[in-house]
């Protein structure tokens, strides 16, 4: 049987940085290429013919939405692509929760697309990218040889566990496993329903602005009316189910942007409170930073709050 053949898209990150030789810390992300990163892991060649594609090379903190539109269309492009079986992302990890969910809600996947990355630098003493790097391309091969393939498309693989895309999150600043659902390695589901929300993105060459707000103990209410000045849309960051002060209470009823509540313990269900913040949007399960990925999505189609909602739920 011919060797499947797995495009990797490189967009830098820690799996890309260079540092001192045999150091952890104090490296610069995004410095090797993605042809160089699959050259260093060989063993890549006795699963599937692998080729690197350079989308960016940039640490992941500094991805914008017109990088998320050009690897959307990317992988949009080779999901028609006949001579490909599957895709895999490297990627910076402090962000790729984000992008992932992005692909998720933006590109009509029938080919799986993992997302991967790494804690440690490519020059560190023991570099944890080729293990993932190696990891990711046997799920992409796997998804391509299985008939009984999940609903689910797109997916991060981290130290040996497979995330969702809605789902995961970074859950550690440190741990080499920080990727999970609840907790550092932990809430793999391989029966993840697939995203049942979609954008076409096909005509965008930007997307709205949208920031996020963390509400903490005595935060002053005018956080709230600068960021709508700056903002299309705003996301905050309450405390529990979506809880703040009623201070700000009273801010957000002079705000006349949409609003979505979600909760700085990035865990549960939000429930929204109707006497704090009337007429806002519920962010449900979804963590702030992934309401804020939806929401951005949701401007490009309405500023209704009612019809926003329903994207949510």
């Amino acid at each position: 049987m011919a060797k499947k053949r797995i495009v990797v898209l490189a967009t830098g990150g820690t799996i890309a940085g260079v540092g001192e030789a045999g150091k952890d810390s104090g490296y610069v992300s995004g410095q090797i290429s993605g042809e160089a990163l699959v050259a260093s892991v060989p063993e890549l060649a006795e699963y599937a013919d692998v080729v690197a594609e350079q989308v960016c090379n940039v640490n992941s903190d500094d991805i914008t939405d017109k990088i998320w539109i050009a690897l959307s269309r990317r992988i949009a492009e080779l999901q028609e692509d006949d001579t490909v079986d599957g895709i895999v992302v490297t990627h910076g990890t402090d962000t790729m929760d984000e992008t992932a969910y992005f692909v998720s809600l933006t590109v009509r996947c029938e080919k799986a697309v993992i997302f991967t990355g790494s804690m440690k630098p490519a020059t560190a003493k023991n570099p944890d990218g080729p293990s993932n790097l190696l990891g990711a391309v046997r799920v992409a091969v796997g998804f391509a040889v299985d008939d009984d393939k999940p609903a689910n498309k797109v997916w991060v693989y981290f130290a040996g566990e497979l995330f969702d895309a809605r789902g995961v999150q970074k859950c550690s600043a440190s741990a080499l496993n920080a990727m999970g659902v609840d907790a550092p390695g932990f809430g793999a589901v391989l029966n993840a329903p697939a995203e049942r929300n979609f954008f076409d993105i096909s005509c965008q060459e930007c997307l709205p602005q949208v920031n996020i707000v963390y509400f903490n103990v005595d935060a002053n209410p005018k956080v709230l009316k600068y960021a709508a000045c700056v903002s299309d849309g705003l996301v905050v960051a309450g405390a529990g189910s979506g809880e703040f002060s009623l201070s700000w209470a009273e801010a957000l009823r002079e705000i006349d942007i949409p609003v979505v509540i979600a909760s700085r313990t990035h865990h549960g269900v939000v429930t929204l409170n109707e006497r704090l913040a009337p007429g806002c949007i519920c962010a449900g399960t979804l963590p702030p930073q992934k309401a804020a990925v939806l929401l951005r999505l949701a401007l490009t189609v309405t500023h209704k709050n009612a019809v926003i909602q329903k994207f949510f739920v």
